[in-house]
Formats: C-alpha cells, sequence, structure tokens
C-alpha cells in the first residue's frame, strides 16, 4: 500500500526533519558569489579537459589534473550546473508549503 508524507512526518517537505529547509534555500551546491561559482566552473571544467588533452604530452602524469577538476566541480559537471541555478536564484525565489503542498514563489522586495 502506497503512503502519503503528511506534513509533520519525517521526510516531508515541510518538516523540521527534512533536508531542505526555507529559511537556506538550495541543498549546499551553490557558491557564495555568481562570479565565484564561474571561477570554479572554470577551474573544474578546464582541469578536466586539460588532463585529457595532455596526455599526449606529459603521458598519464596528465590525468592528475582530473581529481582537481572534480573537487572544483564538487563531484560532477551536473553537481557544478545544479549549483549555478542555486546561485543565480538565491535570495530571489522561497519554497512555501502549506497543507502538505510546496511552491516556489518570488521573493516580495
Amino acid at each position: 500500500m502506497p503512503t502519503t508524507d503528511t506534513p509533520g512526518s519525517p521526510g516531508s517537505p515541510g518538516s523540521p526533519g527534512s533536508s531542505s529547509s526555507s529559511g537556506s534555500g538550495g541543498s549546499g551546491f551553490a557558491s557564495a558569489s555568481v562570479p565565484r561559482h564561474l571561477a570554479r566552473g572554470a577551474l573544474g571544467f578546464g582541469s578536466l579537459i586539460a588532463a585529457f588533452a595532455l596526455v599526449p604530452v606529459l603521458g598519464p602524469a596528465a590525468l592528475l589534473l582530473a581529481p582537481v577538476g572534480v573537487v572544483a566541480l564538487r563531484g560532477c559537471p551536473m553537481c557544478w550546473a545544479i549549483g549555478l541555478a542555486e546561485t543565480v536564484s538565491r535570495g530571489r525565489l522561497r519554497r512555501e508549503c502549506t497543507e502538505g503542498r510546496c511552491e516556489l514563489k518570488p521573493v516580495a522586495r
């Protein structure tokens, strides 16, 4: 039998034990600023591309750049892209949950 989450159940979007909160927003992939996030992306993608492009010149030692790229991207290119979206939207959207239904709404300024 399928179960439904109620607003007070653990793991439901509005519950205190859920992984995302409406106060901090995002899941932890965001950076402090868009320029900082773009710099991390340039370092990450640059390192990954260089790691494989330099193999003919430097040999297998060039692959040591790959972990630098992965760390800069915080795991994977998709993680970086999610973080970019979170960084851009930070402070512009808030999550509002009422009666078990959550929506993203613009912050009134």
